[in-house]
């Protein structure tokens, strides 16, 4: 009897649980309500091999990554299937087995974050649930008056105001929706298709290398949404052809890195970070995404603009043209995600259908491209080469994306079940004297500082969660302030110490990382003014409702951006440097005086 080897039965296993989760997902989008005490906890479930067995890097991580997985599935499943018998306990577990399926889920969940993105993250949440125990014995005003064990595990677990919270609900429904439609996509032709339509439209300009990074990084980043993958991904074309036309590795490798960071404020995804929004804000999908294209616009714009400026100092030469793609290849590669999402964007704006169902049409739409190429042909075994890979690697950045979700849901349960978010955003407005300026810089500060230990969107909530009130009782507008919390907890991907789109990009192209840092930092300035640009000119947020005065306001800000940038960049003399900088950033905030 034939058997099949024990590698094809693994990997066959593993792209039958990828498809499940896949089809789970998409399931629900289409399958109308299911309670939250049985999807979210089911979400879970299927994540936690895929990053406690799949990612284990070593065989003591294997052994005890099954174990955790065996037991996080397990209290998963019964809080799913005890779903309305929990209901009726209101947060408030009964008995030591109800204990011990909440610390079971607490630690696991812990653990998996741990394993997924490193220490930082889960020390936070640890001392976090620390607090949240023994915070009672704080003498002054960040102490608390104390919890009930029972109530406080339970909270967390049994009930939606911990990891079965609302964030949670976000990584469920809408999430892991976009990360399926972008991994589809991505399995395909449309990688290809945005590398030739950037080729096509900037590959003859000056510096035309760099700008084809530009805007192929703004394209893939607005599916990706994860700085990191789009520099492997879109890096792995660019630095090379940069390379190869013999622009400096440093500036090589620093667009690249500021590039692909832009995908994170790239509507439609934003690295997770809209959906998240739209339920600590409340504001409908289709606002946010309105109020953040201009904002990305002019973070690409100052990018341009350097990259403008490095051309004129280093002569930097266009794509050649036996290396640009033929118009016939930019056409039909570019079909191949101009359908998915135009499907996406008729389904939302012309149907009015909910984000996460016209997502689950366009990935319908994405998947029936896959069975054609780019010599609109097909082939079997690339059809299925292309499935495995969009199951499999959607999969995997579902499973990311929710370890990061789940730890960062037992913060914000702490947080409120002890009220010390209250009291964070009190020292706030005690520390800035009620002034909304220097609130602003010490949100700033800290969302650097926690953005260089957590990943963005777990940075955005942690912030805004103690510093979003504050911001808000001073006079912004909810939006404002998220957006403002979000594009600063991002600036940690090209700022040092810990600028990790920077790490990798560097390392691509063998280039000492700080000097990639301090050359990102330059073209990525944008990424420090626009943020308080927001504030001071808030119609730029306004597209939606005052298109005219948010252009006005863009319009504004791309004039003193690119005074700031180019001085920084083109004028290389120190009098220039700063005149064009100080007149760059009165433009800039000119908004605050007219």
């Amino acid at each position: 009897m034939n058997t099949l080897p024990k590698s094809r039965l693994v990997s066959g296993f593993w792209l039958l649980l990828a498809a499940g989760l896949v089809g789970y997902h998409l399931t629900l989008i289409f399958s109308g309500l299911v309670p939250n005490l049985v999807s979210r906890p089911l979400h879970m479930a299927f994540i936690l091999p895929f990053v406690l067995i799949l990612g284990a890097s070593s065989r003591a991580g294997l052994v005890s990554g099954t174990v955790l997985t065996v037991l996080g599935v397990g209290a998963a499943l019964w809080i799913a299937l005890n779903n309305d018998m929990l209901g009726d306990q209101y947060g408030f577990l009964e008995g030591d087995f109800q204990k011990l399926i909440a610390i079971t889920l607490l630690v696991v969940t812990l653990e998996t974050a741990r394993r997924a993105i490193g220490w930082p993250l889960p020390i936070v949440a640890g001392l976090a649930l620390l607090y949240g125990l023994y915070g009672q014995y704080i003498p002054g005003q960040f102490g608390h008056s104390g919890t009930p064990l029972s109530s406080f595990l339970g909270t967390l677990t049994i009930a939606e105001g911990g990891i079965w919270g609302s964030l949670t609900g976000v990584s469920v429904g809408v999430v892991s929706i976009f990360v399926i439609f972008g991994a589809v996509l991505n399995a395909g032709e449309a990688g290809q298709g945005f590398m030739n339509v950037a080729a096509a439209a900037a590959g003859r300009l000056k510096g035309g290398a760099a700008k084809v990074s530009v805007i192929s990084s703004a394209l893939f980043g607005s599916i990706s949404g994860s700085a990191s993958a789009n520099v492997a991904s879109t890096g792995a074309i660019t630095l090379p052809a940069m390379t190869k036309l013999g622009y400096p590795k440093r500036l090589s490798a620093a667009v690249e890195a500021v590039a692909s960071s832009g995908g994170q404020i790239m509507p439609p995804l934003m690295g997770a970070g809209a959906f998240v929004m739209v339920e600590l804000t409340g504001v409908p999908y289709t606002s946010i995404m309105a109020a953040a294209i201009l904002p990305a616009f002019l973070y690409f714009l100052a990018v341009w603009v350097g990259i403008n400026a490095y051309a004129s100092r280093y002569d930097l030469k266009g794509v050649d043209e036996a290396d640009r793609p033929a118009r016939r290849d930019v056409i039909i590669t570019s079909l191949f995600f101009l359908v998915p999402f135009s499907v996406l964007l008729w389904a939302m704006f012309g149907a009015k259908f909910t984000p996460e169902y016209s997502a689950a049409l366009a990935i319908l739409a994405g998947a029936l491209l896959l069975f054609i190429n780019a010599d609109l042909k097909s082939n079997r075994d690339q059809i299925i080469d292309r499935f495995t890979s969009a199951v499999l690697n959607a999969a995997r950045q579902v499973s990311m994306i929710a370890a990061i979700i789940l730890c960062a849901s037992i913060i914000i349960g702490v947080l409120s079940i002890t009220g010390l978010g209250v009291k964070i955003t009190s020292l706030i407005l005690e520390g800035s004297g009620g002034l909304l300026w220097p609130s602003l810089l010490l949100t700033a500060l800290a969302c650097l500082i926690l953005g260089m230990e957590v990943p963005t969107t777990a940075a955005y909530v942690i912030c805004v969660s103690v510093a979003g009130p504050a911001l808000t009782q001073l006079g912004l507008e909810p939006l404002q302030a998220h957006l403002f919390v979000f594009w600063f907890a991002l600036l940690s991907t090209i700022t040092p110490p810990v600028c990790g789109a920077v790490f990798i990009a560097a390392g691509m192209i063998g280039e000492n990382w700080l000097k990639v840092a301090l050359t990102a930092m330059a073209l990525g300035i944008g990424l420090y003014i626009i943020p308080l640009g927001m504030i001071a000119n808030p119609d730029m947020l306004r597209l939606a409702e005052a298109p005219v005065a948010a252009l006005i306001a863009m319009i504004r800000v791309a004039v003193g951006l690119t005074l700031v940038s180019y001085g920084l960049i083109g004028a290389r003399k120190i009098v220039p440097t700063v005149l064009m900088v100080l007149a760059g950033l009165l433009v800039v905030f000119s908004g605050l005086v007219i």
